[in-house]
């Protein structure tokens, strides 16, 4: 039984996960662990692990979106700009912003589909062009890169409010999880997207239906990471026209964390889950040690490298033959 839970594609993640947990507790002191403590690296883990589900099923699938660093600023500025600036109910201005992902993610799916580009090159293209059509647009509508926002009561409740610490937004990474782990561990289609990051070729002369799970999974990340922006317009209730860069590298460095291999057809909801948080402890322990902070990237860097073996071994062992019996012949 043990031996069948090391072969599982979060197992890894879940071994890191603990490891660093505990070692930033032993060396950051109790302080950690407290709740003010861990609310800090959960909320952190629910805006990275909202977006970082999504692009891990892509990679999964054999395809990668790095658009959505702009994409997160986008749906700040269309939540500020439309709910903001012009006074409309942030209802019309939250419709608009999820829109704006179905549109980003319609057009980066049907760009790799139709000129066989790599969807790193594509998603870079968009990457950006939305940045530079959002920062030329702030500023010839409102005549600055910034925009304000007042949003209601209801609205910082539902997407932008803290308890005792905790951000609402974890309420909505926990239910984007579990949704996403029945899409692709319960349902048929699940199957697919192993598939797909398998040998597309293959998987498309099976009969799935490939481009549109191609498409489908570019609208799941642009409209998870429009949603993320919008929830962080409404709790800071100002958005800066700036691609959020940093974030598609740390979204990365999470999936991989989590199991998912680079290659695709290979990882699990669950890891990406554990590698989210696994980052967000890296991220905010350091910060409660004596290290000099200026190490940070390097204590970063060895993680994905120390994850990149250890998920390799995994790996290997999920996809290795059960043991012959002893005596058996070779």
């Amino acid at each position: 039984m043990f031996s069948g839970l090391l072969r599982r594609p979060e197992a890894g993640a879940l071994i890191g996960l603990i490891g660093v947990t505990v070692f930033f507790a032993i060396v950051g002191g109790v302080e950690f662990l407290y709740p003010s403590s861990i609310g800090s690296w959960l909320s952190r883990s629910a805006t990275l692990g909202i977006i970082a589900i999504p692009v891990g099923l892509l990679m999964i699938a054999g395809e990668l979106d790095i658009s959505v660093g702009a994409t997160i600023t986008a749906g700040a500025l269309i939540t500020a700009l439309v709910s903001g600036f012009y006074g409309a109910p942030i209802l019309v201005g939250m419709l608009a912003t999820l829109a704006f992902g179905v549109l980003v993610g319609l057009l980066n799916g049907w760009l790799v589909i139709k000129t066989g580009v790599p969807s790193f090159i594509v998603t870079l293209g968009t990457l950006f062009a939305v940045s530079g059509v959002l920062l030329g647009a702030t500023v010839v509508l409102t005549g600055t890169t910034s925009i304000s926002i007042k949003a209601p009561e209801a609205a910082k409740t539902i997407f932008g409010m803290y308890v005792g610490g905790f951000q609402v937004l974890i309420l909505w990474w926990l239910g984007i999880t579990a949704a996403f782990a029945y899409f692709m561990h319960m349902s048929p289609y699940g199957n697919w997207v192993f598939a797909m990051g398998g040998d597309k070729d293959s998987a498309r002369n099976a009969g799935i239906p490939t481009r549109r799970m191609t498409i489908l999974l570019f609208v799941f990340s642009s409209v998870c990471a429009s949603f993320v922006g919008m929830s962080q317009a409404i709790l800071f209730q100002s958005v800066q026209a700036t691609p959020q860069l940093t974030l598609i590298f740390n979204t990365i460095i999470a999936v991989v964390v989590g199991g998912v291999l680079l290659t695709g057809g290979f990882g699990s909801v669950l890891g990406i889950f554990f590698g989210t948080i696994t980052f967000a402890v890296v991220t905010q322990g350091i910060y409660y040690t004596e290290f000099d902070q200026t190490w940070s990237n390097l204590v970063i860097g060895v993680l994905l490298l120390g994850a990149v073996l250890m998920n390799n071994t995994f790996r290997k062992m999920a996809l290795s033959t059960a043991p012959r019996k002893k005596g058996a012949k070779a």
